[in-house]
């Protein structure tokens, strides 16, 4: 049976029996103390995965942003635009709540 990466957002999502992907398990990230305020800069717009990269160092992690920040992104790209602020878990605590 296929399994996700830990840096997947379907990572926690079952599998059925017959092997398909079943109902989509969100994967929270929790508010810190020590996240920090970022206003997406120009650059970024329409690009979580560039900033994940910068961030973070793999642009597979682009959904923590959309998950991190619910209430501000709806469509974790459209959404992603330049002059609005979210919330960024820092690297230490994001690899421990994912698991890396």
């Amino acid at each position: 049976m296929a399994e996700y990466a830990k840096t997947s957002p379907y990572f926690k999502t079952p599998f059925s029996v017959s092997g398909e992907l079943g109902t989509f398990v969100i994967r929270p990230i929790p508010a810190n103390d020590d996240d920090v305020v970022y206003t997406i800069e120009n650059q970024y717009t329409h690009r979580p995965d560039l900033l994940a990269y910068d961030l973070y160092g793999s642009s597979k992690l682009w959904w923590v942003f959309a998950q991190r920040n619910m209430d501000i992104i709806k469509d974790p790209i459209y959404d992603f635009k330049a002059g609005i602020s979210i919330r960024l878990p820092n690297d230490g605590d994001l690899r421990k709540v994912i698991g890396l």
